[in-house]
């Protein structure tokens, strides 16, 4: 038996820097566009305002949640605090897709009875959003690529990046034709534009829970990798899973022969599981001459 140990922090806690920099842009910011929502009676900006809140709730989510995965792992939690990450990532997108969902239906209401909107200064609160989400996004682009808790705060920023152009295009419009059905459209189809993206990241962050085999890992293929492998007779039991965006772990069953050398195979395995494959942390059982009662996969 063998075990390879797991790297130190995860993905997502190496960004943590800029993640609490983009919290305290969007802060500032959401308390003055929370202001201009209700002074200027428009729901585009008051549903960019209500994305800008649930982001600063969002992103002080992820950031507790990467504060909580640093810490060490103990005998009540021998994988360490990882999976904290995944359920901010589940909670940011659940809240999104509840929002949108309001969203459409205060869009409907408004459709049939649209007010006046101050326009001007609709137009110049979510200019200003725009540029602080625009920032946002930059900074927090590259950090979401290994990590869906911070794919989750990225997201939050790019949903209110798109209510941003949203309410400005809806703003265009009232302001030079005075139709004031443009307010509750926007927000329609910014509401079905947040869908699919928080959608997928609902699956992926809810795969990770299930202990569901990483879309990184190939495991067909690092199960012939392993059956290749001189002196290996079989492989049984392979299980891959990820204890966070890009912390992934496997454990496996192999029956030996009887020329090989126990050690010699471990170290072998090993080198063979975390050289090709995105796989930090490997268990393997060795067997020689032993057949389970019950064998999966």
């Amino acid at each position: 038996m063998e075990e390879i140990k797991i790297q130190t922090g995860s993905p997502a806690s190496r960004h943590k820097k800029n993640l609490l920099f983009v919290l305290l842009l969007s802060g500032a910011y959401m308390v003055a566009e929370v202001i201009g929502g209700f002074i200027t009676q428009s729901l585009a900006l008051m549903a960019d305002a209500a994305h800008m809140l649930t982001d600063v709730v969002g992103l002080l989510l992820a950031f507790i949640a990467i504060k909580i995965g640093e810490r060490k792992a103990d005998v009540s939690k021998t994988f360490g605090y990882y999976r904290t990450e995944i359920l901010a990532a589940v909670i940011n997108a659940v809240v999104l897709l509840g929002i949108s969902l309001y969203v459409l239906y205060e869009a409907y209401q408004r459709f049939q009875n649209p007010p006046a909107v101050q326009s001007k200064t609709m137009l110049i609160v979510a200019g200003i959003g725009l540029v602080v989400n625009l920032i946002g996004m930059m900074i927090l682009r590259k950090d979401s690529e290994g990590s869906l808790n911070m794919k989750g705060a990225y997201f939050e920023v790019l949903s209110d990046m798109l209510t941003s152009v949203g309410v400005m295009i809806a703003g265009v419009i009232m302001l030079t034709t005075g139709w004031y059905y443009a307010d509750p459209i926007i927000s329609a189809v910014i509401g079905l534009l947040i869908f699919p993206r928080t959608w997928r990241l609902l699956k992926e962050a809810i795969n990770v829970l299930l202990e569901g085999t990483p879309k990184d890992v190939d495991i067909h293929q690092l199960r012939q990798s392993l059956e290749k492998i001189p002196g290996v007779e079989g492989v049984h039991d392979l299980h891959v899973w990820s204890l966070t965006s890009s912390v992934n772990a496997m454990s496996a069953h192999i029956v030996k022969d009887k020329e090989t050398g126990q050690n010699q195979l471990l170290k072998t395995l090993t080198e063979v599981t975390t050289g090709n494959f995105k796989i930090s942390h490997t268990t393997f059982q060795i067997e020689e001459g032993y057949e389970e009662q019950e064998v999966h996969l």
